[in-house]
């Protein structure tokens, strides 16, 4: 019989409502045993829509459970790294939403709360289980299209309501955090590099106090570059483009694909600007959240390696901090 992992689920944030439990509840190799929320009701109402056999109504209850193998940490931006912290210290092995924390140091602390109890901690980018992602690194890396040299990516969404999590300021609201992020981590991923200097241009917005609109260009050694827009109040927009110099890779969906439908790689010879030189890779539908979570639960019963490692998402959080470095100084800054 294959051994499952027992998953703890720190709140009823929306994400792991709509994405990471039922994807749990999907999976091979996770079993979904406890809920926690410091609202005891909305904990117990989750579990009932879900099936999910215990809830609780403190995040403390849900540590302290012997049964509870992993956790995953879906709580608002400032709230990753205490928490994520305090499960690993409890004995928990810890799956934790994008951005891992709100700055690198917060993120090395993580790092040494691991180490120190020896448990597991990944940042949650699912799009890196997605095979599309792997499928255009592989054709990136392969030569296919030459030297990569450009990444050009947009990112964005329209909101506006305050109350929402994403739009508050002084708790990791903003859209480099939720969004940007993205960005930073796939052109790390598919240059397999870290940048050496990068610049941000951002606008705030003028009540929220969050970035709304933020562009930023880093620098990769080798003449390497990402040029990407993240937006918080833009036309939603996904679009990444991977430019070599004989040809470009486009990935249709590239963040929010969807689970029931196939995706696409195309590949671009760029003879025909009218797109004859094109091919289009079509690649089957799956849940990037399924295989993210799958993935997770074989590194911790010591079946295969860990996908990511906390030195990748301490490596994000310091670009992510030298471009609100560069928006405040308007000028390149260092990693």
């Amino acid at each position: 019989m294959v051994r499952k992992l027992k998953w703890g689920v720190l709140g009823a944030a929306n994400i792991a409502r709509k994405h990471v439990i039922p994807a749990m509840l999907a999976s091979e190799r996770c079993e979904l045993a406890a809920i926690a929320s410091r609202d005891e009701e909305r904990a117990r109402a989750t579990a009932h829509d879900f099936g999910i056999p215990t809830a609780y109504g403190s995040y403390e209850a849900l540590l302290a459970d012997q049964a509870v193998e992993a956790i995953y940490n879906p709580l608002p931006n400032h709230l990753h790294a205490p928490w994520t912290i305090k499960a690993l210290e409890a004995g928990k092995h810890v799956l934790c939403e994008k951005p891992i924390a709100l700055d690198a140091a917060e993120a090395r602390e993580i790092a040494a709360a691991a180490e120190r109890t020896g448990r597991l901690v990944m940042e949650a980018f699912m799009v890196r289980f997605h095979p599309q992602w792997r499928q255009a690194r592989e054709i990136a890396v392969g030569g296919r299209i030459g030297e990569v040299r450009a990444i050009q990516t947009i990112f964005s969404y329209y909101l506006t309501d305050p109350a929402n999590v994403r739009n508050q300021r002084d708790i990791g609201g903003g859209g480099l955090y939720d969004v940007g992020c993205y960005a930073i981590n796939t052109a790390r991923y598919i240059f397999a590099a870290e940048p050496e200097r990068v610049i941000a241009l951002v606008t705030t917005d003028p009540i929220l106090g969050t970035d709304c609109v933020t562009s930023g260009l880093l620098s990769f050694s080798e003449g390497r570059q990402l040029a990407f827009t993240c937006a918080t109040q833009l036309v939603p927009c996904q679009r990444v483009q991977i430019l070599g110099t004989r040809g470009r890779i486009e990935i249709e969906i590239p963040f929010n694909a969807p689970k029931a439908a196939d995706t696409a790689v195309i590949v671009d010879d760029g003879s025909d600007l009218a797109g004859r030189g094109r091919e289009r890779i079509v690649v089957p539908a799956c849940d990037q959240y399924v295989l993210q979570c799958d993935a997770f639960s074989r590194a911790v019963l010591g079946e295969e390696p860990l996908a990511a490692t906390m030195a990748d998402a301490v490596a994000n959080m310091r670009t992510i901090d030298a471009l609100f470095r560069s928006a405040r100084s308007g000028t390149w800054e260092a990693p």
